[in-house]
């Protein structure tokens, strides 16, 4: 989905909104592995991906801990980072080539106070952002790998073919070889 579509299926997006969002935006073009923030830079940018597939992660103990993904249609950002203007926590890899729409916090503050409607959609973001945090802390909480795994299959079957097991393993919040002996137990 392109990001003038996906505007325009939340709000009116007159054509002086269009012109102001083309001034303020940039598509970026990353490489596979890419990294588009760096833990401990500051975050500036929301991302919308048109293309692709990206994911937040951390180190802890030496091992990568993939802490989000998000793929086409969807916005991606350090969001303790983009929104408390300090520095990121964690990384952001491309994991596939991608196209993203960079849209800076300072040209997003702009179009807030320009374009009103445009707070919407930010409120969407972050609503959308939040439940899916939620959830996360949920099923991390309350439910055993198997469940986790399960959950995982139905809300996002695409990541199964497109992220690596190790990292599936590392955000589901279990080891490789457990995920691997779940998924040889449920064919």
């Amino acid at each position: 989905m392109s990001f003038f579509s996906y505007l325009s299926s939340l709000i009116h997006v007159s054509d002086s909104l269009k012109a102001e969002l083309l001034s303020i935006t940039e598509e970026l073009n990353v490489g596979r592995n890419e990294p588009i923030v760096e833990i401990n830079n500051r975050c500036n940018d929301l991302f919308f991906i048109e293309k692709g597939l990206v994911r937040g992660f951390y180190y802890e103990g030496g091992k990568e801990i993939t802490n989000w993904f998000a793929q086409e249609g969807e916005f991606a950002t350090c969001f303790y980072s983009f929104i408390a203007i300090k520095p990121a926590f964690e990384t952001i890899e491309a994991l596939e080539d991608s196209i993203l729409i960079r849209i800076p916090h300072a040209g997003l503050e702009k179009l807030y106070l320009k374009f009103p409607e445009t707070e919407r959609v930010g409120r969407i973001i972050t609503e959308a952002y939040y439940i899916k945090l939620e959830e996360r802390l949920l099923s991390l909480q309350f439910k055993n790998a198997k469940e986790r795994y399960q959950n995982f299959v139905l809300s996002k079957p695409s990541l199964l073919q497109r992220a690596s097991l190790g990292q599936i393993a590392s955000y589901l919040g279990i080891t490789q070889e457990t995920l691997s002996r779940i998924r040889a137990g449920s064919h």
